[in-house]
């Protein structure tokens, strides 16, 4: 299940994933802020690394409605199909460099995360992934860690109209720019993970509240949003035209009536 059709909490709010979870308390925590998803690293190298025994009972907190997601990079088909031998109702996401069959082979849904050095790595991921059931930009690192670093969210605005797949975005996000990212890519997702950390594998409850209350946006706001940034940038631009046009309108008529009275 890549999470559902409506968010957790019946609207149609941008969904969001919360990666990176450890602990049990951390799980409630997200859990009960209304994530829509989460996220265990299953790649040893990372300090947030969750084995499967280890991953039984947190798995067991999470509730149905929410999609538990199994992160790897670059693993072997042996360690995939072991995780999933526990959890075959989880959604992969390969965060590496993994091939198209590799990623396919498991026949289970599964997100692929684009490394954004430039933009149009987000339409190539979508051509050669084409089974994958959702696309995640994030940014370029020179580590697997997930350390939380930005990308740039407004070079990717420009192709955003031709990503057909659902798009996800993380990379350095923060209860602080989570609305300017949606702003800029409407994306059916985020996903955030060092955000709403109190250290690294610690999630902050204060952080994880703020990051969902400052990514609710509905259709509707987002309306409301762009049209507030419309006029607070060029609304003085299309105001002057505007007012040229009705002065020179009165002028005239005024001058119509002065020259030319009605008898």
């Amino acid at each position: 299940m890549l999470f559902t059709k409506t968010a957790v909490d019946g609207t149609n709010r941008v969904r969001v994933k919360i990666c990176g979870l450890t602990r049990e308390d951390d799980v409630v925590a997200v859990t009960d802020a209304g994530a829509d998803a989460v996220g265990f690293v299953c790649y040893p190298g990372s300090s947030r690394f969750v084995p499967p025994t280890r991953l039984i009972g947190l798995a067991c907190l999470v509730p149905e409605s929410v999609t538990k997601v199994l992160v790897f990079t670059n693993p072997t088909a042996e360690e995939v199909r072991e995780y999933l031998s526990f959890f075959p109702d989880a959604t992969l996401q390969f965060y590496g460099q993994e091939s198209r069959a590799f990623c396919d082979q498991f026949h289970v849904p599964y997100l692929k995360t684009v490394h954004m050095d430039k933009p149009e790595r987000l339409l190539e991921a979508q051509t050669n992934y084409p089974w994958s059931a959702g696309i995640i930009a994030d940014a370029k690192s020179d580590t697997w860690s997930g350390t939380g670093p930005d990308f740039d969210w407004k070079a990717a605005e420009g192709i955003r109209s031709k990503i057909t797949k659902p798009l996800i975005v993380a990379g350095g996000l923060k209860e602080n720019n989570v609305i300017q990212a949606i702003k800029l890519l409407r994306p059916w997702a985020v996903d955030v993970l060092a955000g709403v950390e109190a250290a690294r594998g610690i999630k902050d409850p204060a952080k994880i509240n703020a990051f969902m209350q400052g990514q609710m946006v509905t259709p509707t706001h987002m309306c409301l949003i762009i049209t507030l940034n419309y006029f607070k940038s060029d609304f003085f631009k299309t105001l002057w035209p505007c007012i040229l046009c009705e002065l020179v309108i009165f002028t005239v008529f005024g001058l119509s009536v002065w020259l030319f009275p009605a008898t």
